[in-house]
């Protein structure tokens, strides 16, 4: 686009969101979160009805805290969000230490048999 003649800057646009905004400017240039790691089937619990504007959040840690009122996955609110998982989980990061929101992450699996019941199942499936 031009004024008056003059080009004017490049604009980074979105067809349907309007100006996109980098994701390391959602997070102010942080790619790690404060605290917690937050798999992406951990689950994400607001703590509060709803956060009231605080200094350092922004409006997508007030979308979360909105978004969490039901038990989410870290993996559903960068999907509700259109945001990348690793800066949903900075700014989970940011929330669990206000405590704005509880994460719950994944319990471990009771591990796996040893390699008798394997063979076990493989020596039956041949009889067969």
């Amino acid at each position: 686009m031009t004024v008056a003649g003059e080009p004017t800057e490049e604009q980074w646009v979105d067809d349907h969101a309007g100006p996109v905004v980098r994701p390391y400017a959602v997070t102010r240039g942080r790619a790690r979160p404060v605290t917690g790691t937050f798999d992406l089937i951990s689950l994400v619990t607001a703590t509060r009805a709803e956060a009231s504007p605080e200094v350092g959040l922004g409006p997508e840690h007030l979308a979360i805290v909105a978004l969490c009122q039901r038990v989410q996955s870290v993996a559903e609110v960068a999907a509700h969000l259109d945001l990348p998982v690793g800066t949903v989980r900075v700014l989970l990061g940011d929330l669990v230490a206000r405590d704005l929101v509880q994460v719950r992450e994944p319990r471990a699996t009771a591990g796996l048999p040893d390699d008798s019941v394997f063979e076990a199942v493989i020596n039956g499936l041949r009889a067969l």
